[in-house]
């Protein structure tokens, strides 16, 4: 499966991937301790909260991002998504308010919910093989489980 890295362009984008979601794990667990940091003695709810916010983005967000990653270039959206991931990190340091975790915490995650779709639709531009595409895609769904597991 590893072989599949071979591949110059896979290789950057699967690369950029997990870049992107070791950015995003960290992030969410940096707002989680931040909300709890925050809440005082109504921690267990507002983390309740963050986290159904998280849900909410990506079952709400994911549909509409993989119809609109077929319109616009891919590549460019991928740039986007990951900017505002950034932009969220960067907020970080800014937040003193419960209210702004969960404005961030939705932000973050709905750019996550639309990089997932926008990166799996632009793997069979970069490998149009089906057997080369099966196999990165599996490496991209680990990478994913991997990141959901840490």
């Amino acid at each position: 499966m590893l072989a599949i890295l071979a591949d110059r362009t896979y290789r950057h984008l699967f690369l950029a991937q997990v870049m992107s979601l070791l950015g995003t794990g960290l992030a969410t667990v940096a707002l989680g301790l931040l909300a709890f940091d925050l809440a005082g003695e109504r921690a267990g709810m507002v983390l309740g909260t963050v986290f159904t916010i998280k849900m909410v983005a990506y079952v709400g967000i994911a549909p509409i991002a993989g119809a609109f990653a077929d319109r616009v270039p891919r590549r460019a959206l991928l740039v986007v998504l990951d900017l505002v991931r950034a932009g969220v990190a960067l907020a970080l340091p800014f937040v003193s308010e419960v209210w702004q975790v969960y404005v961030l915490i939705f932000l973050l995650q709905s750019a996550s919910a639309a990089f997932t779709p926008t990166f799996q639709a632009t793997i069979p531009d970069v490998l149009p093989e089906e057997d080369r595409y099966t196999r990165a895609l599996s490496l991209s769904r680990l990478a994913y489980d991997l990141e959901n597991i840490a």
